[in-house]
């Protein structure tokens, strides 16, 4: 299995003196980042999606191996909630090709209000392009039953695992769905202990490829410093 790992974001003044270095300008902590990491989940195109110039500078700064995971716009799936109501999903899709071979599955997100619907959700893989990796995180309990993981597996479609805080909302359990496996890593804090759980979990998984984003945190020891710790577990899991 080969194992992607890293946070939500790399760019937090926050980590400059634990995880980046105190003087280290703005513009070099990508490049800093992806020395470091394997794979970075980008949110910020949730808000507002980059153009092709700013995501074509993203690949310049990364080797080969990296992946960039870009989280698809709120567009899609809280305003549209995966409807066919305009083009935004083409949009988003151009943008990402842009990364070239370092483009990594796309995150959709669905809003904690949106119900199990499994018409609307075969409708909207069937928009998908053949091939396109991509994950599903279902924030609504419904959604976590057999005819949902069924439409999923029939597009190799992942289902994203969440491990998160109580307040944050219903945790995803970890169900294999595609050939590839998505895990998001929420908690504020993770002990030892916990991320040797988690490594050990997803190590004994038929996946080709694991992507496994921690929190962003502020301090080493819990963002990125719990990415790197499990970076080194899956290391030693292959």
């Amino acid at each position: 299995m080969q194992a992607y790992v890293g946070t939500s974001g790399w760019s937090y003044k926050e980590w400059k003196g634990t995880f980046y270095p105190p003087d280290l300008p703005a513009d070099e902590m990508l490049s800093f980042y992806t020395a470091r990491f394997s794979a970075v989940e980008v949110n910020n195109s949730f808000y507002r999606m980059p153009n092709e110039r700013v995501v074509m500078g993203w690949a310049d700064q990364a080797p080969p191996t990296f992946r960039f995971v870009l989280k698809a716009s709120r567009r899609i799936t809280h305003i549209n909630r995966l409807t066919a109501a305009d083009d935004s999903l083409d949009y988003f899709l151009k943008i990402a090709t842009v990364l070239g071979d370092r483009r990594g599955p796309t995150l959709f997100q669905l809003p904690p209000s949106l119900k199990k619907d499994v018409g609307r959700l075969q409708d909207f893989l069937g928009r998908l392009p053949h091939r396109w990796r991509a994950a599903m995180e279902f924030r609504h309990s419904s959604w976590f039953a057999e005819d949902v993981y069924e439409a999923l597996r029939a597009h190799d479609v992942a289902l994203v695992a969440v491990d998160a805080d109580e307040e944050e909302g219903p945790t995803s359990p970890l169900v294999p769905t595609a050939a590839w496996g998505y895990v998001r890593m929420r908690r504020t804090d993770y002990l030892p202990d916990q991320l040797a759980e988690w490594a050990r979990r997803i190590a004994e998984q038929q996946w080709d490829e694991a992507y496994i984003f921690v929190k962003h945190e502020e301090g080493k020891e819990t963002g990125p410093g719990a990415a790197e710790e499990m970076a080194k577990l899956m290391a030693e899991r292959r």
